[in-house]
């Protein structure tokens, strides 16, 4: 992505600004775009703030729930930085647009939340299964939401999760259609990255596990599956976006689905061998 930025920070010309970060900062200066294929090499992640007396049952949930919620990071009480995953990070405006949730109903998605931070929250960001799509490029492999230019295609399904306080409902899937052969590759390769989602939960026959029209997805865009191609769906980071709307919390804060915040992390670094 051409986001226009110089190739220094803060105008010191010694300082050569990683792809990640100028991610970051076409984020802080409005870019609301999808961040599939987006710095490429760097690892993204999905979002969920939340109250801290909330914050230890989300955090068993996600340790109960490590398909669709392995934590790659976490802030502080109150706290918008979280260095681990970038020096120049701030989790209130680098993401393309947010999720204000009131009483699980999304009240609004705004471009940042500096109005809507707090003392209180505690930022979980999740890992995405885009970081397993370099490997599945790099394997010739395509990506068709990728090839298309959209939102990879999100399914509420029948496949409940472990609850824990009031956090309890059911897993999202992303869903990504190959042939046959090139599945059981995929199913190879994502099976080396366990820290974004790991090897599918399913292939083909979506009504099994409570997609009604693979058309019509519930969060993300469709995309073609041909005559040829088997659908093949992954465990989701948009899974507390619906247990969030399950709980009907009073208060929350999500990523809008398929627009998320890049790390400084690499991707090869979460692949196991």
């Amino acid at each position: 992505m051409n986001v226009g930025l110089s190739n220094t920070a803060r105008g010191s010309p010694s300082t050569t600004v990683l792809p990640s970060l100028q991610a970051r900062l076409a984020c802080r200066a409005g870019m609301a775009a999808t961040t599939a294929g987006v710095a490429n090499g760097f690892v993204q992640g999905n979002l969920a703030i939340l109250p801290e007396k909330l914050a230890a049952s989300f955090h068993r949930f996600c340790q109960l729930n490590p398909k669709p919620c392995p934590i790659i990071g976490m802030s502080d009480v109150g706290d918008p930085r979280i260095p681990a995953l970038g020096i120049d990070l701030d989790i209130r405006t680098d993401l393309p647009r947010y999720r204000v949730w009131r009483d699980g109903e999304v009240a609004e998605e705004p471009t940042d939340i500096m109005a809507h931070w707090r003392d209180d929250l505690v930022a979980f960001v999740i890992g995405c299964s885009f970081s397993f799509e370099e490997a599945l490029l790099a394997d010739d492999l395509p990506i068709r939401h990728i090839d298309c230019n959209v939102r990879v295609p999100m399914y509420r399904t029948n496949i409940a999760c472990s609850p824990s306080g009031p956090f309890a409902g059911p897993m999202v899937v992303s869903m990504r259609p190959f042939k046959p052969a090139d599945a059981i590759r995929a199913v190879q390769i994502t099976s080396r990255f366990p820290a974004v989602h790991g090897a599918p939960v399913h292939l083909g026959h979506p009504h099994s596990i409570g997609i009604a029209d693979i058309a019509k997805p519930d969060y993300g865009d469709p995309v073609p599956v041909e005559a040829d191609e088997i659908p093949v769906f992954w465990a989701c980071g948009v899974t507390p976006q619906a247990v969030i709307a399950a709980a009907k919390l009073p208060f929350a804060i999500t990523h809008a689905p398929g627009l998320m915040l890049v790390t400084d992390m690499q991707n090869k670094q979460l692949a196991v061998l």
